[in-house]
């Protein structure tokens, strides 16, 4: 990584001041008065140079004494810094997230793996199908970096939905559920979970458009479009509208011919998602 260079400082530069000055050139006019001059007074005003000289000597070696002698340094020039924020809670989007951020986990399933969230105060953990790859058992890791056992208690594979319990519930904060049907186009929303292994990643957007017909699982069905950012690892991760509520199961992307998001995301809504997982889980 290339920095931004040296440091440099101005150049200074030492003057070096003359033994030599040119006397002034006094001329005596028809106005001067010339005074005499006695022997006495000079060597008065001989003497009192000296002893300025002297003097100023003196001062000058304790000054420097006093200056090698201190310790404490020369005060360094701080910059200008904004008051510090008053404290205040958070608000808006921020409020959503750390409100949903909680029930949000990172699925482990063999070599693969994706997002999850929890659905109820039993330990039930919602994601996709595709994220459990046909494994029995996987690895969930909760917000705190804590890593729980879960089995795989069902899956519906035409819906690419799938239900993992673990068996410690109290460590779980359950997600609250709300309505697709309410959303509208336009409406914000965040998409959260662990693209490319970053768990915990929050992106924004909006809904894009509702009842897209993309192929999700076995069969074409209708999904939530958005522009949130989502990319693979965002399986399974809930979508929240502004309320901070789960109005979809984040599952597909489109995406161009070197992978990635270009800004069109699919979310299976909620309203279809949870008779599902109520199903898997009752039987």
């Amino acid at each position: 990584m290339r920095g931004l260079g040296s440091p440099r400082g101005p150049e200074f530069v030492t003057v070096r001041i003359g033994q030599a000055t040119q006397e002034p050139e006094v001329r005596s006019g028809p106005a001067t008065k010339v005074l005499p001059t006695s022997p006495h007074r000079g060597r008065l005003l001989v003497t009192a140079a000296l002893v300025a000289a002297l003097t100023g000597a003196a001062a000058g070696v304790a000054g420097a004494r006093l200056f090698e002698g201190s310790s404490e340094p020369a005060p360094a020039a701080a910059l200008p810094r904004v008051a510090p924020a008053p404290s205040a809670s958070l608000g808006g989007m921020s409020a959503t997230a750390a409100r949903v951020l909680p029930s949000v986990v990172s699925v482990e399933a063999g070599s693969g793996g994706g997002s999850g969230f929890v659905v109820d105060d039993r330990g039930h953990i919602l994601t996709n199908a595709h994220v459990i790859r046909g494994n029995l058992r996987a690895t969930v890791v909760l917000s705190d970096g804590r890593r729980l056992g879960a089995r795989v208690i069902g899956e519906d594979d035409d819906e690419d939905l799938a239900v993992l319990e673990v068996n410690y519930p109290q460590d779980l904060t359950p997600a609250t559920l709300g309505r697709s049907s309410d959303l509208a186009v336009g409406d914000q929303v965040l998409a959260i979970g662990s693209p490319l292994g970053l768990s915990g990643t929050v992106t924004a957007g909006i809904v894009s458009a509702l009842d897209r017909e993309v192929r999700l699982g076995g069969s074409r069905r209708t999904a939530v479009q958005t522009d949130a950012s989502i990319n693979p690892g965002n399986s399974g991760g809930p979508l929240v509208n502004a309320r901070g509520e789960v109005v979809g199961v984040n599952t597909a992307i489109a995406s161009s011919r070197g992978g990635g998001n270009i800004g069109i995301g699919f979310a299976i809504p909620i309203d279809r998602a949870a008779p599902i997982a109520e199903r898997i889980i009752r039987n």
